[in-house]
């Protein structure tokens, strides 16, 4: 419950987005990787999943956009990739379809985002924002 509290609070108060300017982000990032002691399972779960096309040596492509300001700060030692979906519920019940679990259910920041958190059966953090009309979803 306190980490759900400090990210949304993280969220609500993005320090680092106004120390930013749109044109000065810096390095891009330009790669995700994720892993787990069973890859294969791990590429059907997120094959069925988000409907990413995954070669037998584990090479994915898709979009990557930024909708959100990332952050960087102080807490548990951990990185969570964030994927853009049209209806976090749905993805969820997937999840757990498949074997994931939900660490947080989803959840509205008003005026910023609506997210949701699970783990994917190797124990990995992944977020989920909702998307509409290509941006992240903003609620009032």
């Amino acid at each position: 419950m306190i980490r759900y509290i400090v990210l949304a609070s993280a969220l609500l108060f993005p320090t680092i987005a106004s120390a930013q300017s749109a044109g000065a982000t810096g390095a891009p990032v330009v790669f995700f990787s994720i892993f787990g002691p069973q890859g294969e399972q791990l590429q059907q779960f997120y094959s069925g999943l988000f409907e990413w096309k995954i070669a037998p040596s584990g090479d994915v492509m898709t979009a990557v956009s930024s909708p959100l300001p990332a952050s960087i700060g102080k807490g548990e030692a951990e990185t969570i990739v964030y994927v853009g979906v049209d209806d976090i519920n749905a993805t969820l019940a997937k999840v757990k379809e498949r074997g994931g679990t939900i660490r947080y259910p989803r959840f509205e920041v008003p005026g910023r985002v609506v997210l949701a958190v699970f783990q994917d059966p190797a124990g990995n953090s992944v977020g989920l924002v909702e998307m509409e009309n290509g941006k992240a979803k903003v609620p009032k």
